[in-house]
């Protein structure tokens, strides 16, 4: 029986440093204004990384036909320990919705969010092409226009935007412009 609690002990602290590995493992990473995004693509799966100073929300968003529309928004928050992270499609220029009202579905999948010293930061997983219509497909090798934004200190998905910007990056090489 001691053997058997030892190697089930062995096992979780194993499985626990692994992932503890991937999800603090990125190959490139942008800044603007104290917010990061940092990403590896991992054959058909992004993994990501968006930090901000702030207490309230933090978002990233891809590929926007125009301003906000058309683009797949990734936001969340961590309220008292606890993470919030949904997918959002930009159904306007100037704003978005849940996906799942929309008709398409949740294609985030959630690795770790923390709120600490005034920074919350929030690790997610997404895949380049979830075949849903409001996503768009994610290009390894060509350009992709990200949207990277985070809220006051409030935690909810309702207030506007502290801080917004856009640029080009190429997800594959990380090049930035």
């Amino acid at each position: 029986m001691k053997k058997i609690l030892f190697a089930l002990i062995i096992v979780s602290f194993a499985f626990s440093s692994f992932t503890v590995a991937v999800a603090a493992s990125y190959d490139h990473e942008v800044e603007a204004k104290d917010m990061v995004f940092a990403w590896k693509v991992d054959g058909d799966t992004l993994h990501a990384k968006m930090s901000a100073k702030t207490k309230g929300w933090v978002a990233v968003g891809f590929n926007p036909s125009s301003k906000m529309k058309d683009a797949n928004f990734i936001i969340g928050y961590v309220k008292d320990g606890k993470v919030e992270i949904a997918d959002h499609f930009g159904d306007r220029s100037t704003g978005h919705s849940a996906d799942s009202k929309k008709g398409g579905s949740e294609d985030v999948t959630l690795v770790s969010g923390t709120e600490e010293g005034g920074l919350t930061t929030i690790e997610f997983t997404m895949p380049m092409n979830s075949a849903d219509k409001m996503d768009g497909v994610l290009s390894k090798d060509g350009d992709t226009v990200l949207l990277m934004a985070y809220g006051p200190d409030r935690d909810s998905l309702t207030p506007r935007h502290k801080f917004r910007t856009s640029m080009t990056i190429n997800l594959a090489t990380g090049a930035a412009k």
